[in-house]
């Protein structure tokens, strides 16, 4: 079962304990409003409810048959803070459920559903592959393994939690890129199956700054992220 539900004015989610705000229950399939029963006057509001119809069932079909993780519901928030920058982003509910927010702004910056069911799907895919729950394995080896480098070196009080807070950063960024490339890839696969065009979709990368191949950096270049979806259309 998914739901969506608008407004939402946080932002920073993945940083605290998420309680989504009550919506309304329904059939998994069905597309969710607000307690006043509309999804918002914001733009582009209907527009992301219609693809939300189509993309979410898909995505917890998805995540049911792969098994990486056990909540396989759905929950998408609209964060209409006009402040907020063009962002999406997926973190997980109090009870393991992904939880997908799309800002305002980068609803208006979508120029078809085609790229937003793209958007949901690949944060979607996050989920399904169990991103968080490995980025904090990763986190949590890097802090041990600075730990015990700075130790040796003598290290001790605030100085050597500086040091672990830098070895789970690196430990984290160390995948960012592949669980980007892996989202894009199942993302493109979700997209199609809900009706979508996901070469159409990806079109967004050509409008976006490019991150380019930063050495640890947490996004991809563009362009590979492109080659990737034409790669994975191009199987289905």
């Amino acid at each position: 079962m998914f739901r969506i539900v608008l407004p939402l004015f946080c932002v920073l989610l993945s940083a605290c304990t998420l309680s989504p705000p009550a919506g309304i229950d329904g059939p998994s399939g069905g597309v969710f409003a607000d307690d006043k029963g509309a999804l918002s006057p914001a733009a582009g509001d209907a527009q992301l409810g219609a693809v939300v119809a189509r993309t979410l069932p898909v995505a917890e079909q998805v995540c049911r048959a792969e098994r990486i993780v056990r909540n396989c519901d759905f929950v998408v928030l609209l964060d209409a803070d006009p402040s907020a920058p063009p962002n999406a982003f997926q973190t997980e509910g109090p009870n393991g459920e992904a939880v997908l927010i799309v800002t305002a702004a980068l609803l208006a910056e979508m120029r078809n559903e085609h790229e937003l069911a793209f958007v949901l799907g690949h944060e979607a895919a996050h989920h399904i592959l169990g991103h968080i729950p490995k980025a904090r394995e990763s986190a949590a080896r890097g802090a041990v393994l600075a730990a015990v480098l700075a130790e040796m070196s003598g290290l001790q009080g605030e100085d050597l939690v500086a040091v672990q807070s830098i070895g789970a950063e690196l430990g984290v960024r160390g995948f960012a890129k592949t669980f980007e490339l892996e989202a894009d890839a199942l993302g493109t696969v979700i997209a199609a199956r809900s009706g979508y065009d996901p070469l159409t979709g990806v079109l967004y990368f050509d409008r976006i700054d490019d991150p380019g191949n930063v050495f640890l950096g947490t996004h991809p270049p563009n362009s590979e992220r492109i080659d990737v979806v034409r790669r994975v259309a191009a199987g289905l």
